[in-house]
């Protein structure tokens, strides 16, 4: 499993996600709108993202941290 987290600087909910992700030994890659990635880029893949973070786990969009915190809550009870 693999994740693609699109976050920014000083979000709170941003390093929850990241951090959720390693408490679970998922891989991510970390696209931060102001380390060499653009806003632009992320509005083309989600028009109407309007939060950060924007979440991917295996090419599905999650959405923000709520939605990946239950995303990952039903895969562990599907174990």
């Amino acid at each position: 499993m693999k994740a693609v987290v699109w976050s920014k600087p000083n979000c709170p909910q941003c390093t929850s996600a990241k951090q959720l992700l390693k408490l679970n030994n998922i891989e991510y890659e970390e696209k931060n709108i102001a380390e060499g990635h653009k806003i632009q880029d992320l509005l083309a893949l989600v028009p109407n993202a309007k939060t950060m973070p924007q979440i991917w786990l295996d090419d599905e969009h999650l959405g923000g941290y709520p939605e990946l915190e239950k995303k990952l809550n039903e895969l562990s009870d599907n174990q």
